[in-house]
């Protein structure tokens, strides 16, 4: 069978509701195939394409060896960075000590371009809400030093919203930040 789905349990506030993910693997291949990442086994996977390592988890979730648990904590785009800082002066994670947010490009690289809801590979990423997620990129320009870019597991895409919105945070290792 070659479209796969997966359920899903999804928080929205304090209620819940259910969610199925759909991937059409007929028309095209995934864009994030299982075989571009190598499980480190410890909650996070090492993605060979960009050579990058990323937490399985969104913060606030916890890897359980075999999914992630818990409800993703929400940040606004400064306590996102203040987070990944504080998780590299408190031990790191997973043998890495330099956490980040990513870049608009290198979050963009995970999102399936075959799935919906959520727009990721959720045999890698478990339980990753169709939410956005930020990205440590901001937005450029007279006036606009605001706002930074996010991107949507869901349906909507990238936006570039206020500094001061709410959104879940998957953190990066490795590479060189790039803008």
């Amino acid at each position: 069978m070659r479209t796969r789905h997966f359920l899903m349990m999804l928080l929205l506030g304090n209620s819940s509701a259910w969610a199925e993910q759909t991937c059409d693997t007929q028309s095209y291949p995934m864009s994030t195939p299982v075989e571009r990442f190598t499980d480190n086994g410890d909650g996070t996977l090492f993605d060979l394409e960009p050579d990058l390592t990323w937490m399985r988890c969104s913060l606030g979730q916890v890897w359980t060896g075999k999914t992630c648990s818990g409800t993703p904590a929400t940040y606004t785009w400064k306590s996102a960075q203040e987070a990944a800082d504080k998780l590299n002066r408190e031990g790191g994670y997973a043998n890495h000590h330099d956490w980040r947010v990513p870049q608009i490009a290198e979050l963009a690289s995970i999102v399936e371009r075959q799935c919906s809801n959520p727009r990721i590979n959720l045999a890698l990423f478990p339980a990753t809400p169709p939410v956005y997620f930020w990205t440590a990129t901001t937005q450029r320009g007279p006036g606009m030093e605001a706002y930074a870019y996010a991107i949507s597991f869901g349906a909507d895409g990238p936006k570039h919203p206020s500094k001061e919105e709410m959104f879940n945070v998957r953190l990066v290792s490795g590479g060189a930040p790039k803008e």
